[in-house]
């Protein structure tokens, strides 16, 4: 028997001597890299599960669901083993470290399936599926502005007449036509008459779906009324009594400081944009300060940098004068500014915007209590993840892509930042830290910008440069002294100097939007370009990082490389993509037709909005007017004709008797597109597109192939939230 000090014969002893060798061999490399930052790639992978869910022609049935979980399983196994097994020697470390990681991944692209699979089960509600006139009785529980400038109701608990309540949409929203009466509160039950329908499919494949909108918002109709709204029952209280405050606390602001002026600085403090004109909006747009008048990470982090600040300050100098006040007073201040973020959530109404921007500062705030850095990829991915799990769908807005890529661009530029802002001396400091905030952030932003709203202000960048330092240095931090003055009768300054901020808000934003050029419009970009674009720039970034502490060649070299290609595809697909050379509206109201001198529309007038988004995704910046005044149609103003490569030609019929006339038009080698319903016919000789026709498969592109045209639909290439 070995004596008691050979530790040669103890039992496993050679397989941790085994192991202890695979430990001293492990690839430096990727344990540095497993330790640095590793978290942040989990919002990516929930993004891709998600995103994933979004790209499938249709929901999961429940086999899928069922594969999906034994996967999920198999991949929790594999990640668990791997480690024993490489221990063991039957494996090598990297390959134990790259099947717990690509495991672990994996895992998280299932969740995210799951979750967005969850929320769209958990805020299904009725989606109304045909045109309702009638009487509308509901609780009021929103008011806003719509692009048209008119104000907008949304009523939840909605009745309607002879329609059973399990078809009866959760919410409904209608346009007020003719609004001359005072709204009513928010919380009372009302009744009116109204037009509903369906949310509206897209204006042509490949264009914005509003109905996915719609879907988790659980609105199920929209529509329009011109009758008086009668009062059912008078207001709730409770929640609806502090929304109703809010609403009061706006009025007073837009009557403080009066004009569009007090309209955008109420719209920065409570949300509430109803007072904003249309005009106002598009001047905005047109000089990229648009973003500001939503309460989202801009507004929040001014905020709750402004409260952290003074708190910060006012507590050290008490400490000085000789106060009993323990040690870490900046934990106190993120504890105080955390309480002024939550207050401004529920002032702001708490939109998904707004929500996601408190979610991202609370988590800064309470890495700062716990002794964490505030600024790191770390606190994004963890904001990130929270807003992912209960938000899954705002992956695909606009404003988390481009809140997040404002961040992550300002936290890679804080290094270098600190390093030189000691330089400068202390008065510039604050002032030269908002140019370059501003300024990094225009940068990352103006690509998705660009992608989702076809256009580009040329001049954006001099319009936040000029803007954004003074909301920070003049509009946020009244708003918070006018708030905490208010209850004694004394935010009468602090609301003129908002004032002052707002109006040089606008009148930058009327000079820029007059430059010469200051706005070009882009083509709508194809489908897979703004996730090429998130994803790339999302690996190109994270590999980048992690490679630069990894200190070493690492496989992250490879990740950056192929982020870079990503971009690279996202950029040549959009630039190489044509628009199509005949659109059809959904009600064969218009039939656009794509000419050397842009899209030539068949009517001056008619499916104004259908028209609009066809000449903004073309990228085309003329009016319906201009575009039906291009050469292509000829005829009578409700016979329209235009010839097609090919020796094709297409057909339009509008107005009274068009499902008499249309029949006679029908032709080899001719489209026809009659806004009327003609009776069912296999044989038409010519493409027939009635309004049955159309109703079924949605707004249509036709493009020329080999043989002749090729048609596709919207309801044909999509599949319905749901």
């Amino acid at each position: 028997m070995a004596a008691s000090g050979d530790t040669t014969a103890l039992p496993g002893f050679s397989v941790a001597r085994r192991a202890s060798r695979h430990l001293a061999a492990r690839p430096a490399r990727m344990a540095a890299t497993v330790r640095a930052g590793l978290f942040s790639w989990v919002p990516v992978c929930l993004a891709a599960g998600i995103a994933l869910w979004f790209a499938l022609p249709a929901p999961p049935p429940c086999g899928m669901w069922i594969a999906l979980g034994l996967l999920a399983v198999a991949a929790l196994a594999i990640g668990r083993m791997a480690l024993p097994w490489a221990e063991r020697g039957r494996i090598a470390w990297s390959l134990a470290d790259a099947l717990r990681i690509g495991s672990t991944a994996l895992l998280l692209v299932i969740a995210g399936l799951g979750l967005i699979g969850l929320r769209s089960a958990m805020v299904a509600a009725p989606v109304m599926e045909w045109r309702y006139y009638g009487p509308v009785e509901g609780r009021l529980v929103e008011i806003d502005r719509s692009a048209r400038d008119r104000i907008r109701l949304t009523l939840d608990r909605v009745v309607l007449r002879d329609t059973a309540p399990d078809r009866t949409p959760g919410r409904v929203r209608l346009s007020l036509m003719d609004q001359a009466d005072p709204l009513p509160p928010l919380g009372q039950r009302v009744m009116l008459t109204g037009h509903l329908g369906p949310p509206p499919a897209p204006a042509s494949p490949g264009s914005f779906d509003f109905r996915w909108l719609a879907w988790f918002e659980g609105l199920g109709a929209v529509g329009y009324t011109r009758t008086p709204i009668m009062t059912v029952e008078p207001a709730e209280g409770g929640l609806w009594a502090m929304h109703r405050a809010r609403m009061a606390v706006s009025r007073a602001i837009q009557d403080g400081i009066g004009g569009q002026e007090g309209a955008v600085a109420s719209a920065l403090m409570t949300g509430d944009r109803s007072g904003i004109e249309e005009a106002t909006n598009e001047l905005m747009r047109a000089s990229n300060l648009y973003h500001i008048i939503s309460i989202s990470g801009l507004h929040m982090s001014m905020l709750a940098g402004f409260v952290y600040a003074a708190l910060r300050l006012a507590l050290v100098l008490a400490q000085g004068l000789g106060a009993p006040l323990p040690q870490g007073v900046h934990k106190i201040a993120a504890l105080g500014a955390l309480a002024a973020s939550a207050a401004y959530l529920w002032l702001s109404g708490g939109g998904v915007a707004t929500e996601r921007a408190f979610v991202m500062v609370a988590v800064m705030l309470l890495a700062i209590t716990a002794d964490r850095r505030a600024i790191s990829l770390r606190t994004v991915a963890l904001a990130a993840t929270i807003i992912l799990i209960y938000s899954p769908e705002a992956v695909t807005h606009a404003g988390f892509q481009m809140s997040f890529a404002a961040t992550v661009a300002l936290i890679l530029v804080y290094g270098p930042w600190s390093r030189i802002s000691p330089h400068l001396p202390f008065w510039l400091r604050p002032v030269a830290m908002l140019l370059v905030s501003s300024l990094v952030a225009s940068v990352a932003t103006s690509p998705l910008a660009a992608a989702h709203f076809n256009r580009m202000a040329q001049y954006g960048l001099l319009a936040n440069l000029l803007v954004v330092p003074v909301m920070g240095a003049l509009v946020m931090p009244a708003g918070v002294i006018g708030a905490l003055l208010a209850p004694v009768g004394l935010a009468g300054p602090a609301l003129w100097v908002m004032g002052l901020g707002t109006r040089w808000m606008l009148r930058v934003a009327e000079y820029v939007a007059g430059l010469g050029g200051a706005v070009t419009t882009l083509p709508l970009p194809p489908g897979p370009v703004i996730p090429l674009m998130c994803f790339g720039a999302t690996l190109a970034v994270l590999c980048w990082r992690q490679g630069v502490l990894a200190r070493r060649p690492s496989p992250m070299g490879a990740g950056f490389l192929a982020g870079l290609v990503m971009l690279a595809a996202s950029g040549a697909i959009w630039l190489t993509a044509s628009r199509p050379l005949l659109l059809v509206a959904p009600e064969g109201e218009a039939v656009g037709l794509m000419t050397a001198q842009g899209r030539a529309v068949s009517k001056p007038s008619g499916g104004a909005f259908i028209v609009s988004t066809w000449l903004q995704e073309d990228g085309d910046s003329a009016t319906q007017e201009e575009s039906a005044a291009r050469p292509a149609w000829q005829g009578d103003k409700r016979d329209r004709m235009a010839a097609l490569p090919q020796g094709w030609q297409v057909w339009h019929f509008t107005g009274k008797g068009a499902e008499n006339r249309a029949p006679a038009a029908c032709q080899p080698r001719r489209i026809v597109v009659v806004s009327a319903r003609l009776p069912a016919r296999a044989d038409w000789p010519c493409i027939m597109l009635d309004l049955g026709r159309l109703r079924a498969t949605g707004a249509m592109t036709v493009g020329m192939g080999e043989d002749g045209p090729v048609l596709r639909g919207v309801n044909e290439m999509l599949r319905s939230p749901g």
